[in-house]
This record gives C-alpha cells, structure tokens and sequence, in this order.
C-alpha cells in the first residue's frame, strides 16, 4: 500500500508554521513562544495549529525528528571502510544538508536554540565516528578526547558558516573540514 500524500494545503501550512518558528528562534527561547504568538505570526488560527501539533515543544520535536531522519540518511552509509576522498563526499553530503536547510539550523544551533538538538547531533555524529574508528582501528582512551576536539570544532565551523552573509559553497566548506580533519592548521584552504 502507498502511503497517502500530505495534502498541499497542509504542506504550505506546515511549512509557513516552520519559517515563523524559526524566525522566533532567532530572536527568544522556545519557552518563550507561544502558539497564539506563532499562529498570529503565520497568519492561521489556532485551531489550524492545533490539528498538526499539541504546542510549540511538539512542533519543535517533530521538526527535529524530521531533520534527524535526514541526516540520519546521510550518515547511515557503510564508513567502515573510507577511501581517502569519500571523507569529503560525506561532508558536501552534510554541508549541503545544512545549507538546505540553514534557516532552520541557524534557529536551532543559534543563541536561542535547542541544546538538546546540538546534543543529539553530538551523539549521533560520535556514534558513526566511534564506528569508523573500530573498523580501521583499535579505539583507545583517546577516542573521548579526539571525538570532542573533532566534533566541538566541527559545530563551531557550521555555526560560523552558517551565519556569514555570504556562505562559500557546501563543496568549499567541506573542503575545508575535511581538511582541517584530516591535516589539522597547517595548509589552510583560504
């Protein structure tokens, strides 16, 4: 059986209550929003809202949860074996996730974001880092540290992309990290 398409009406809805989230996520914290403030802001009644979420947490998770099955596509690949350039095929792959969606990833990792979302970005990337690591090598007490460096730098370089006026391209960007992964400061890209 095919699953039923969402009506385009739901779509443009669901959609226009995403970019009013976002637009108040740059500016407040998630407490601090509520539907009537985001209904009004979206221009739908309440009632709209409520047949598609139960507040504005709810929306929040489902957005999220609908981003990590992205990014879950994206990462769940088989990185048991990396060839010296998939590294940098991965990373466009992400790059280009989060360019794709840079509204959103910008509310969520910006100042009035979701920690929970950057957590759960955190555990996943580990998990498939942890992974690599096992299949080329034996993991060691370094792994913790190696991961934090790795990943605390990695979401500074997102963060900075993302909120320059003018983003290089997610081909650019992921030159760079893989770079700055890969070899670390010492030829830098531009």
């Amino acid at each position: 059986m095919e699953p039923a398409k969402t009506d385009r009406r739901v779509r443009k809805t669901k959609a226009r209550l995403l970019e009013c989230l976002m637009a108040l996520m740059k500016e407040k914290d998630i407490k601090d929003i509520s539907v009537k403030e985001l209904s009004d802001l979206a221009d739908i009644n309440r009632g709209t809202f409520y047949l598609h979420y139960r507040d504005v947490y709810d929306m929040l998770n489902k957005v999220e949860d609908e981003l990590f099955a992205e990014f879950n596509e994206i990462l769940n690949r088989d990185f048991t074996i990396v060839p010296e350039d998939t590294i940098y095929t991965i990373l466009e792959d992400i790059f280009t996730f989060l360019y794709d969606n840079v509204q959103t990833a910008q509310a969520l990792m910006g100042p009035h974001g979701d920690l929970t979302f950057i957590n759960r970005m955190k555990d996943v990337v580990k998990q498939r880092i942890l992974q690599i690591w096992r299949a080329n090598q034996q993991p060691s007490e370094a792994f913790d540290y190696y991961y934090s460096f790795l990943v605390s730098g990695c979401i500074g370089l997102v963060e900075a992309w993302l909120n320059k006026e003018t983003p290089e391209t997610p081909k650019q960007i992921a030159i760079l990290a893989g770079d700055l992964i890969k070899q670390g400061f010492i030829n830098p890209v531009f």
